[in-house]
């Protein structure tokens, strides 16, 4: 469950930043300029409602997921998630490596 949610996740992130790099910041839509040149498809007006409901929409689910990722994974794990918490392991000491004698 944790798996699907995750790539859910992915690809709203990867769609909201899509969409986002869309907008203009000066809020005309889609960067194309004036409406005029658009015809009466989507016209700038219609445009920046669309992408900014799609914005709020993506925006809205990123966060519902990521809450639900953080509350399914509040206690899956009680053990030590750091290495630096967990002990190192024992081994024993290794062997002496000798050098090679060479022979004449």
């Amino acid at each position: 469950m944790t798996t699907v949610l995750l790539v859910i996740h992915l690809f709203v992130t990867l769609a909201l930043i899509g969409l986002v790099l869309l907008q203009r910041s000066e809020g005309g839509g889609l960067g194309i300029g004036s409406s005029g040149g658009m015809g009466s498809f989507m016209g700038g007006r219609g445009t920046a409602n669309l992408l900014t409901r799609g914005t709020a929409i993506l925006g809205t689910a990123f966060f519902v997921l990521a809450l639900a990722l953080a509350l399914l994974n509040r206690g899956a794990s009680q053990q030590n998630r750091s290495i630096l918490d967990s002990p190192p392991p024992a081994s024993a000491p290794a062997a002496p490596v000798l050098p090679a004698v060479p022979t004449n």
